[in-house]
């Protein structure tokens, strides 16, 4: 068998606004967000085995064995595929926890994409994304590769092309729980749905974003100082900022100008995802 190791991206994303519109019985939240990639992102690193064992040779601090979305995707794409194959995984990780980026979410799909290519289990997309939904309701999007509209609990999606241009993206220097954010009682959760038209025209918010910044002065203060140099946004739950610029030059001056302690990247917009354009290119 070829030990060819494959090398695919696991790009961040952004969510360019975040309603929330309701909850349901079993208390997952309503949303409508727009998800879009950026050109930067980690790195997996997949070489085949013919024992069946999969093996994550990176160790992430603070993250327990079972609870790690890499070797959980692989494992499930095992088990689903029946394939008698396994894989050494190597994570170069470069997105922060807990940034509201998708960092472990766009691990498990590049993992899904990935290892179904290499191992050549052939899945197709909507058994793939469906196996990442049972990972994340971010997974998905990343499974798909497209810039979308998302519904429902992040999972209904349907692709859109929107602008892309450069963003320069911040990280407060704190890691923001999801699920605390989500049971804060000071959440709005009624907000009325809208089209796609009316945010292109209109655009919307971060229904997140005053929770989190009541709850984290870290974000608070990072906000305001992104403020005077741009309109800034919170991705997702944060702790992530970012603003957007006609071009690269003019997110490098900004970022210039931010405190050197203060982590900070500047990324191209993308409506297709950076893994599915390498593997498009591939094939």
């Amino acid at each position: 068998m070829n030990r060819a190791t494959l090398s695919l991206p696991a790009p961040a994303k952004l969510n360019l606004f975040l309603h929330i519109t309701g909850r349901r019985a079993d208390g997952y939240h309503l949303l409508q967000t727009l998800f879009q990639f950026l050109d930067h992102g980690d790195t997996l690193h997949f070489t085949p085995r013919e024992d069946g064992q999969i093996r994550l040779l990176t160790e992430l601090p603070g993250v327990a064995t079972e609870d790690n979305l890499i070797l959980r995707a692989a494992r499930r794409l095992q088990q689903v595929s029946g394939t008698r194959l396994g894989a050494d995984i190597v994570l170069d990780k470069r997105l922060p926890m807990g940034g509201g980026i998708g960092g472990g979410s766009s691990d498990a799909a590049t993992t899904l994409v990935g290892l179904d290519h290499l191992w050549q289990t052939d899945l197709g997309e909507d058994r793939l994304a469906a196996l990442g939904l049972e990972l994340g309701a971010d997974v998905p999007v990343f499974v798909r590769g497209r810039a979308a509209w998302a519904e429902g609990v992040g999972e209904q999606l349907t692709p859109v092309e929107v602008d892309e241009p450069w963003y320069l993206v911040v990280v407060p220097p704190c890691h923001v729980s999801t699920a605390e954010i989500f049971s804060d009682e000071r959440l709005t959760r009624d907000t009325t749905p809208i089209t796609l038209a009316a945010f292109r025209e209109h655009g919307g918010r971060n229904d997140c974003l005053p929770v989190v910044t009541a709850r984290y002065p870290e974000i608070r203060n990072t906000l305001i100082l992104l403020n005077k140099f741009c309109e800034a946004k919170m991705t997702g739950t944060g702790s992530c900022l970012f603003g957007a610029f006609p071009n690269e030059r003019e997110a490098d001056k900004v970022r210039a100008r931010l405190p050197a302690t203060l982590q900070a990247f500047v990324a191209k917009g993308c409506n297709t995802s950076p893994l599915h354009a390498l593997l498009n290119k591939a094939t």
